[in-house]
């Protein structure tokens, strides 16, 4: 497997979607699902928030019991600027990752040190952060401007529903995995030319993360933490843990797991949970092409606090690693 092949597959327009869709009232708040299964629930646009003013705290835990059931809630026309966009993502949590501005603030379009610029104004389209030792909870995406023509989407697959689907023999397989997350891995997958050989000290100031491949999502169902900054399976040689990965990527990318969100106007919003989304429920952008416009989305990422938020210790890495190869 390759990461291309995760890139060839289309994807329908789902959200919004012509048709009737079911409808929920809770409070001030309308709920329309996106993708339901018999079992899952997965992506919800809300509406009724006023996002002229600090949204309330009740108002906040209302949406957090919304984001642990549906895991992605989508919000039209909020009309945030960048200070705003900060200030909701402080309301939920302390801590906000920081842009690590690795080719200088000055180069950076934004020189917001708490936004990341991941529109295509720069072709820069990355959305993950699963190679931080200390994990992302939530990432929010904001537009500006108006949508690109030709479409623009981002897709997102539902690794609760694919992780209940595998076999039960793949479930045991997989169980007490740890995996190596590795930003210059996906870089270099993206760009080899690039990126395939990054200086020591760029190895030193980004060095590669080690967290639990199986792990339970807040909703308590059993979700896996991937995505393409996977590199090694611990105990495993490279080759091995990359038709590994890529067999559990491809199996959480088919179509009956993802929703593809249609970005409609400046100040649309998506907010993720990456417990149950980014890493375990893949996202990526529509490929670029010659005939798309400047796309302009900035994301804010709130880091996760909980008690995997730093991935396995030290022992439970050298256990992983056993007797396998390294390399």
């Amino acid at each position: 497997m390759s990461v291309d092949h995760m890139y060839i597959r289309q994807y329908d327009n789902t959200c919004p979607r012509a048709g009737a869709t079911d409808v929920i009232q809770e409070g001030s708040l309308t709920i329309k699902p996106v993708l339901q299964s018999d079992n899952s629930a997965f992506g919800a646009e809300v509406f009724g928030l006023d996002w002229s003013k600090p949204i309330p705290d009740v108002t906040v835990a209302q949406l957090v019991s919304l984001q642990d059931k549906y895991a992605i809630l989508i919000f039209r026309k909020t009309g945030l600027d960048d200070a705003r966009h900060i200030a909701f993502s402080q309301q939920l949590g302390d801590k906000l990752e920081v842009n690590p501005f690795f080719y200088g603030r000055e180069n950076d379009r934004l020189g917001e040190p708490l936004l990341f610029d991941v529109g295509n104004i720069e072709l820069d389209g990355s959305l993950d952060s699963s190679y931080h030792q200390q994990r992302s909870k939530y990432s929010i995406l904001l537009s500006h401007g108006n949508p690109v023509q030709g479409g623009s989407w981002t897709h997102f697959a539902d690794m609760r529903r694919a992780y209940g689907d595998l076999p039960q023999m793949k479930k045991d397989e997989i169980e007490n995995l740890v995996i190596e997350h590795d930003l210059w891995h996906s870089r270099k997958l993206a760009s080899p030319a690039v990126f395939g050989n990054p200086l020591p000290h760029e190895l030193a100031a980004k060095p590669p993360a080690y967290h639990r491949l199986v792990q339970i999502a807040p909703d308590g169902r059993k979700t896996m933490y991937l995505a393409a900054h996977a590199k090694r399976v611990l105990g495993k040689g490279f080759e091995e843990s990359q038709k590994l990965i890529w067999e559990l990527i491809d199996h959480c990318t088919q179509p009956k797991y993802v929703f593809s969100m249609e970005w409609l106007s400046g100040g649309d919003m998506v907010w993720w949970d990456n417990r149950q989304v980014f890493k375990q429920s893949m996202h990526r952008a529509n490929p670029y092409t010659d005939h798309m416009t400047a796309r302009d989305v900035r994301r804010s990422t709130i880091l996760d606090d909980g008690p995997l938020a730093f991935g396995v210790s030290a022992e439970e890495k050298s256990a992983a690693e056993g007797d396998g190869v390294t390399n």
